[in-house]
């Protein structure tokens, strides 16, 4: 052990034995919050007015607070969207006081607008109002795309779900569904090619979302964490929702018993609309579905079963005809045409299950057992067939020529071809635990699981240009790049965790303080990790509203399937697991402004990151050198501002600086001179200096039936280097990446408006007009590189092609609750 992990183990040592040392005679107030439908409030503010002192609600609406004056004392409660309740009481000193309390919603009025803000950062976790994801004008219509919007995640493409947080990769993050982890396909290149994430945002009650120093109760991922609470219904509904890119049913219903709830959600969708947007033209045919159900039954008060189902389809059919790109400077204006022969087929089919027994032997114990499965099935096949010119545009002003091809820089084709099946069966069985007792919580876990992975692979690509193979050896006629291979994979991973929390008054100072242990093993390369990890919330008490926290710990990413497969497809046997140290002080500040509540969030980062597996990226395809080269660092500041900029309308704006380096251990080069150059640390793939989100809502002062909805992201510009060199440090930088999104909505029925009068079995109707990427900025997601033999100057030249996303698009929506 090293000597920071051993100063960092007797930090949470002396953590979890902080409360030893501070005693004192006290009474205790302990009940249930809840709401006037007698469901449990969640992380509800419990604050001793006459003490200064405070604790919230556990996830059951549990709470419990120590009182050490006899006399009446006032109890304040308090959540956001409800309205705070204050109690006087006294109680006896040694003695227990049980109080229920129940909270009514809060709703902030503006000529019938009904509003409420529920955003809230616990520390290293913040809490996400879902609710916004309904209205959010969004290409891919997945629920990540609220993230894309928080402070220190990125993401340059509208048609992903997939995103980027702190200097980290899409791989690199953990998503949970009901303490389920959640998988991405392998094979999948592009977003176009994406169907539809696994989150069904109709389903979802409850979202938290950490962006890094995470405590050990979440799993072994290098980035961030987000955890999704599926909906136990309490009542019969259906929603049904269609527009231009597909449609969604729900429907929930509960037992005349009240002991079984469930909640169904089917997706379709289909990109084809988008697509033809893009340079590349033909006939697009993409086609997603999804089926996914959350069961529950409730045997007694301390048992309850639950079954989370998901079926997963993706088809994605594309027959390219023509292409053509314009691109280049004033100066040097270039376009490139292609015909095309052939097409391409890509399934992904994925299914996963998950059955979870929750059993409370009392009021302080929790205990689960999850039994779940995964199963892949996937396949990318495809022959394209190309003929390309490259031509160099007339860029005189006032030419009758201007913008005509004025010489020809190069001709070719290519041929590209790939039969590649990939099947995966992952198998878990797990037990997670709590224990509560007064202002301390215990939580434990360990898990197994199995995986199986069969991958056939083989994949070539011909390149011609001016008759004239070119290849890795310019003496031989041969494929530019072919990759052959037949992977079976069968391991196995254990895991688990052990993590405590106190809550700690000292006066009017109130701590949290979190620390744990994670432990991972991995029989593939018989790999035992440690990772320590703690966290420490703390308020001070002042007149201002205001909190600190601080956190971190070490993240060990044991690779999946793509991380240790080398780029020739064999196996490294000899891979170790990725680690991070994360380091993050934060804070948070509540506040007033015209008379309406905003909260202001800071975080400070870093991590240093160890045993680097260094990778390329071209669309959302990760291209990974399969072995441990590079050590590197994250370190940025995220800042966030949220609240009522428009009375009784949620929005917020989130600013990032960042940057992410890695050095290649002992890489080198020789430049013309013939000096030997050593790199040294250079940009990582998701350097991403600089970023700004936005979500923005209005609505018509005295109608306020109608609404508007406005995304905003602003990114500078990720490096990008040849996919085919040897060479990690050949990097230059993307344009910037900018968008707006903006969609109108009108209420008919529900919150917002009536004009449909009584319709009982009508809950709420809304009509949108949705116009995406509003000033049709051209944005960049990847390259085409185009080789040729000579140009004007007779020298071997390599063209970057832009791949350009979608241009402004205008989608019309419909939304109903039954």
């Amino acid at each position: 052990m090293t000597k920071s992990e051993k100063i960092l183990l007797l930090l949470i040592v002396l953590v979890n034995m902080a409360e030893l040392g501070y005693s004192q005679s006290y009474g205790v107030v302990e009940g249930m919050i809840r709401d006037i439908k007698g469901r449990p409030i969640a992380f509800a503010n419990i604050v001793n007015e006459t003490e200064q002192t405070g604790t919230v609600s556990t996830e059951s609406g549990y709470f419990q607070i120590k009182v050490t004056r006899t006399d009446s004392i006032i109890l304040s409660f308090s959540s956001v969207g409800y309205v705070a309740q204050k109690v006087k009481l006294s109680v006896a000193i040694g003695k227990a006081y049980e109080l229920n309390v129940t909270l009514t919603e809060s709703t902030s009025e503006i000529d019938e607008v009904t509003i409420s803000i529920s955003n809230r950062r616990f520390g290293n976790i913040e809490r996400i109002n879902h609710k916004d994801i309904e209205y959010l004008p969004s290409a891919s219509g997945s629920f990540e795309a609220i993230l894309k919007s928080l402070p220190g995640v990125s993401s340059p493409h509208e048609m992903s779900s997939q995103y980027s947080v702190r200097g980290g990769n899409f791989d690199e993050n953990l998503v949970y569904v009901n303490d389920v982890e959640v998988y991405r396909p392998f094979l999948i290149r592009s977003g176009q090619q994406e169907g539809l994430s696994f989150i069904n945002s109709d389903m979802v009650d409850g979202v938290e979302f950490s962006a890094g120093g995470f405590n050990a109760e979440f799993g072994d991922k290098t980035s961030s964490v987000l955890n999704i609470k599926y909906k136990t219904p309490n009542e019969n509904a259906a929603k049904a929702e269609a527009s231009l890119l597909g449609a969604n049913v729900l429907i929930q219903g509960i037992g005349k018993n009240q002991r079984f709830s469930h909640i169904t959600g089917v997706r379709y969708k289909t990109s084809r609309y988008f697509l033809q947007s893009l340079d590349e033209g033909g006939e697009y045919q993409p086609a997603f579905f999804d089926f996914q159900t959350h069961l529950s039954w409730r045997f007694s008060p301390k048992f309850k079963v639950s079954l989370l189902g998901n079926i997963s389809t993706n088809h994605y059919q594309f027959a390219p005809d023509v292409r053509e790109t314009r691109f280049g400077s004033f100066n040097n204006a270039l376009q490139l045409r292609v015909y095309y022969q052939g097409q391409e087929l890509n399934k992904f089919e994925t299914f996963q299950g998950a059955l979870t027994g929750e059993y409370r032997p009392n009021e302080n114990t929790v205990l689960k057992f999850i039994g779940s499965s995964y199963a892949a099935n996937e396949s990318e096949t495809f022959d394209i067939i190309g003929q390309y010119l490259l031509n160099e545009l007339d860029n005189t002003l006032g030419s009758t020529s201007y913008g005509d091809s004025l010489i020809n820089v190069g001709i070719g084709g290519f041929i590209n071809h790939a039969r590649n099946y990939l099947r995966a069966n992952f198998h878990r069985a797990e037990h997670l635990g709590v224990y509560t007792t007064e202002n301390n919580t215990l939580k434990w876990g360990v898990n197994i699981q199995h995986e199986q992975i069969r991958d056939r692979i083989n994949e070539w690509e011909l390149i011609d240009s001016s008759g004239y193979v070119i290849s890795q050896d310019p003496q031989l006629l041969s494929l530019k790049k072919h990759i052959k291979s037949n992977n079976n994979i069968n391991n196995n991973r254990i895991s688990g965790y052990l993590q405590n929390s106190n809550n700690i008054y000292l006066g009017s100072l109130s701590i949290t303080a979190t620390a744990g242990v994670r432990f991972t093993y991995w029989d593939f390369n018989d790999e035992l990790n440690l990772s320590p990890r703690f966290s420490v919330i703390a308020n001070p008490g002042w007149k201002n509203d205001i909190s600190f926290h601080l956190s971190g710990g070490y993240y060990y990413q044991p690779p999946l399937y793509k991380e240790y497969r080398l780029p020739n497809g064999e196996l490294n046997h000899n891979i170790a697991s990725q680690k991070s140290i994360h380091a993050v002080l934060g804070t948070e500040y509540l506040f007033r402004a015209w008379h309406r509540p905003f909260r202001l969030q800071l975080e400070v980062y870093h991590k240093e990151l160890h045993n680097i597996i260094p990778y390329k990226i071209d669309n959302v395809r990760i291209l990974y050198s399969g072995e441990n080269m590079a050590n590197g660092f994250a370190q940025g500041i995220d800042l966030k501002v949220n609240g009522e900029f428009v009375p009784g309308a949620e929005s917020w704006a989130s600013l990032s600086v960042m940057r992410t380096y890695e050095d290649v251990k002992g890489d080198s080069y020789t430049d013309a001179s013939g000096n030997t150059i050593h790199p040294g640390y250079y940009p990582r793939p998701t350097d991403q200096r600089f970023s700004i989100g936005l979500f923005f809502q209005d609505y018509i002062p005295r109608n306020p039936s109608y609404r508007v909805h406005l995304t905003g992201f602003f990114g500078t510009g990720y490096p990008v280097g040849i996919p085919s060199s040897e060479r990690w440090d050949m990097l230059t930088r993307m344009p910037s990446y900018k968008r707006i999104d903006m969609g109108f909505t009108k209420s008919f029925k529900g919150a917002n408006g009536n004009s449909l009068g009584n319709v009982s079995w009508l809950k709420d109707l809304w009509v949108g007009v949705e116009v995406f990427n509003l000033f049709n900025f051209s944005n960049t997601i990847s390259y085409l590189w185009v080789q040729t033999v000579s140009n004007q100057s007779n020298e071997a030249g390599q063209y970057a092609v832009p791949n350009y996303l979608t241009s402004r698009r205008i989608n019309v929506k419909i939304s109903a609750k039954f």
